[in-house]
C-alpha cells in the first residue's frame, strides 16, 4: 500500500504458459489478485500449437490485454507486479538478456506496447514453479479439455 493515499493498490499477476512438445499443443494460465490477494480474475485457454516460450509470453500478453480492458473496474492503483516462472521472460523483459530469436522479439514489442497502454509501473519477478501453482494449475486444465 501507498502511505501517502492507502487506496492505491498495487495488482498481482501469476502467469504461465506451456507447451506438450516444444512446439507442440500449448496454453496458458493465469490468475490476477487485488493487493490483499484476492482474485479478480483468472483465466486458462488453449493457444494452438507453440513453443513452451512462445506461451510464457502469450499468458502476459492475455493478461495485461485483460487488465487494459478492465482498469476502469480495478479502481485506484499504483503498480502491477507479474510474476512468473520463466526465468527467460522475465530476464528479457528486465534487459538482463539479449533477445536473439525473431519471434521472442515480436512478443517483447507487443508487451511494451501494452505496457505504455497500463500507464503505471511494472515489475517482473521470476518464482519457482511451486510458487505459480494456480497458474501452471489453469493452463494444464485447458490442455486437457478435449
Amino acid at each position: 500500500m501507498n502511505p501517502k493515499n492507502p487506496e492505491l493498490k498495487e495488482i498481482i499477476i501469476y502467469t504461465d504458459g506451456g507447451s506438450r512438445g516444444n512446439p507442440g499443443p500449448a496454453a496458458i494460465g493465469g490468475i490476477i489478485k487485488d493487493s490483499q490477494g484476492k482474485t479478480i480474475h483468472k483465466f486458462g485457454k488453449k493457444i494452438g500449437i507453440a513453443t513452451n516460450n512462445v506461451a510464457e509470453y502469450q499468458a502476459l500478453i492475455f493478461a495485461a490485454t485483460w487488465l487494459i480492458k478492465n482498469k476502469s473496474k480495478l479502481g485506484s492503483l499504483k503498480s502491477y507486479h507479474f510474476f512468473l516462472d520463466s526465468a527467460l521472460v522475465v530476464n528479457q523483459l528486465n534487459g538482463l538478456w539479449k533477445v536473439k530469436n525473431s519471434n521472442m522479439r515480436q512478443q517483447i514489442i507487443c508487451i511494451r506496447q501494452l505496457e505504455a497502454d497500463l500507464r503505471l509501473p511494472i515489475k517482473y519477478t521470476a518464482i519457482s514453479r511451486e510458487k505459480n501453482i494456480q497458474a501452471d494449475t489453469l493452463l494444464n486444465q485447458a490442455l486437457n479439455k478435449q
